[in-house]
């Protein structure tokens, strides 16, 4: 098994997965019987499993520095993510900035509902696995 084989696993999966959908509460009224349910991301069974191997990868490759992955992305000159993360040019990344990009989109989860969800969708998930994929 290569390095990044337990992340580059989902380069085919993501192609053809849906990834989840926004969840909007259309049912009940704001009033205090019927409290209105924040908008959230039901993502699919994939996009969890992928979460969950970003993280599991990290604490399996301390040498990345992964707890670092705003530092990583300032020395690389990136700023703002997961919001700028669409316009970064990925093809020239080492691998170490990649997977900190990675990081840095899925944490945004965890204090953002669907903080990574346009990036499933509009392919730029998908063009940083294909960027790790070149390194093994």
């Amino acid at each position: 098994m290569s390095q990044f084989e337990s992340l580059t696993k989902y380069i085919p999966m993501l192609r053809e997965d849906h990834f989840g959908e926004w969840v909007i509460d259309q049912e009940n009224d704001g009033t205090d019987e019927h409290p209105i349910q924040m908008p959230f991301v039901n993502y699919s069974e994939t996009v969890r499993h992928f979460i969950e191997d970003v993280y599991t990868f990290a604490e399996h490759h301390q040498e990345m520095e992964l707890t670092r992955y705003r530092e990583i992305l300032k020395e690389n000159g990136i700023e703002g993510i997961p919001n700028d993360m669409e316009n970064v040019d990925i093809s020239n990344l080492n691998a170490q900035c990649v997977l900190a990009l990675i990081m840095g989109v899925v944490r945004a989860e965890r204090f953002c509902d669907g903080a990574i969800f346009n990036f499933f969708k509009n392919g730029t998930m998908l063009k940083c696995l294909e960027r790790l994929d070149c390194f093994e």
